[in-house]
């Protein structure tokens, strides 16, 4: 059977790809090293303990986990060993609708998503966790079930990077129904998006946290929240193709834009607090650790 050739267009698109893929890996395996994974494994641990054998009952030991029965038996006091149930199941939902391709510096929003991914992702491969994903729009994109290993984390950076979505809006039910219905073992669930929609969506995610250990990830960009003096400017609304015109050098049109993002910004965050879920804020233009370092030291003196 004959085979086509691959096209030099075609060779150079894979090797951009293969190196930015190796880029993001050597950084966030090394900040993993560093100090990430450290933080990640004291904030988050498995399910409940297992049941790993008998032994003899030794002065100190917790009478209350004498087992009688085995006493009975043996004619001596036995106890019951347990091992913490270390394992978690982490799954990354992350939003790959067209405003994630948006970025007004270096790095788009979906770039930026993609690495913190990996970086989370490779702090559950030191600790050998398994690690899943949902890629999603308005639909279901891209489900890859969790699993453990190098290999897998890297097909996982990949599908954030280089997955083409169908659909270009956003909707949370489907992924909803995924995680309350297909993934039924309690899990450590990063919903990475930028919450460019209507808020009363948020409302599905007050079972989920229930179910779940939810983290929300908001990824923003610094042109969404303030607009340059940039003159007349055509905005477009990537996932509706709805266009407007402004004129961004009148001072009054920049203050009502600027009001409008904080007040929906208020509204998010306060949909959030009242559901008790935990909330991340990042951005394209700003560093990500300090904003990483600073949720694990609160997440670990909840002790949630």
């Amino acid at each position: 059977m004959a085979v086509a050739p691959v096209s030099t267009e075609d060779q150079q698109d894979i090797s951009e790809i293969l190196r930015k893929i190796r880029k993001i890996e050597l950084k966030t395996r090394g900040l993993v090293r560093e100090s990430i994974g450290g933080e990640y494994q004291s904030c988050f641990k498995g399910e409940g303990i297992d049941f790993e054998d008998f032994r003899e009952y030794q002065h100190g030991d917790e009478v209350r986990s004498i087992d009688w029965n085995v006493t009975a038996r043996m004619g001596t006091p036995f106890i019951k060993k347990f091992t913490e149930q270390r394992e978690l199941t982490l799954i990354l939902a992350v939003d790959i609708s067209a405003s994630g391709n948006y970025g007004s510096h270096n790095q788009s929003k979906r770039e930026l998503i993609a690495e913190v991914s990996a970086l989370l992702a490779f702090s559950a491969l030191q600790n050998k966790d398994k690690v899943g994903l949902i890629l999603f729009t308005d639909q279901i994109e891209k489900y890859v079930p969790p699993q453990k290993g190098a290999s897998h984390t890297l097909r996982l950076i990949r599908e954030i990077l280089y997955c083409h979505p169908t659909r270009h809006q956003t909707q949370l039910d489907d992924t909803v129904h995924i995680l309350r219905n297909h993934i039924k073992r309690r899990s450590l669930v990063f919903l990475i998006s930028d919450f460019l929609f209507e808020d009363d969506q948020l409302e599905d995610l007050k079972s989920l946290s229930r179910q779940h250990d939810l983290v929300a990830v908001q990824i923003g960009d610094p042109a969404e929240k303030n607009l340059p003096a940039a003159g007349p400017v055509r905005l477009e609304d990537p996932e509706t193709g709805e266009q407007i015109e402004i004129n961004t050098s009148n001072p009054k049109v920049r203050q009502a834009y600027q009001k409008q993002a904080q007040d929906w910004q208020h509204l998010l965050d306060s949909h959030f607090l009242k559901l008790g879920v935990d909330k991340i804020d990042l951005v394209t233009d700003e560093e990500y650790l300090p904003a990483l370092h600073s949720f694990f030291k609160r997440r670990g003196g909840t002790g949630r």
